[in-house]
């Protein structure tokens, strides 16, 4: 079996330009709605994306979301998670298959934390997403660098290269 390359994913998965960077493409949502106290309501139950980095843009914008997200590897690269929860502990997680080196397959962002992903090497990192409640842009606030810099100054140096 060929191995997946950036092309191929792209084509495949019919993946486009994300705000985030990146690419993406909506791959599920439920018909089944849930109120929410968020703008506008209601929400799908659940959503699922694939998402993608690439060497051409090797970072995934800081940003945060009300939803928690099950993150699934999928091909390529490793990929490191940057993950500011809200008392302010920085965790960094490896989402990948070498787990021998502590990748893990599989990971959870809860709703409130501020997240940014990076591909350190190779040509792309492939993931999958579930988003519960449903993912709504209205939901999601990408990060500006003076923010983050001024709300989390003892971590900011650890996470500085995501915003240059």
């Amino acid at each position: 079996m060929p191995a997946l390359t950036k092309a191929t994913a792209i084509e495949k998965l019919n993946l486009i330009a994300h705000i985030e960077g990146g690419y993406f493409s909506e791959t599920f949502r439920t018909a089944e709605m849930v109120h929410t106290e968020r703008e506008g309501g209601e929400r799908h139950r659940l959503t699922s994306i694939f998402y993608m980095l690439t060497d051409e843009g090797r970072k995934g914008a800081f940003h945060m979301n009300k939803s928690d997200i099950v993150h699934y590897f999928q091909g390529g690269s490793t990929l490191t998670y940057y993950i500011i929860h809200p008392d302010g502990q920085l965790e960094i997680v490896k989402l990948g298959s070498n787990l021998a080196d502590g990748d893990v397959m599989q990971m959870e962002v809860k709703g409130g934390c501020w997240k940014g992903t990076y591909l350190p090497e190779g040509e792309f990192g492939l993931l999958g997403e579930a988003v519960a409640p449903g993912f709504d842009y209205r939901d999601m606030v990408i990060a500006k660098k003076e923010d983050i810099q001024a709300q989390f100054p003892a971590i900011f140096d650890q996470i500085a290269h995501m915003f240059e």
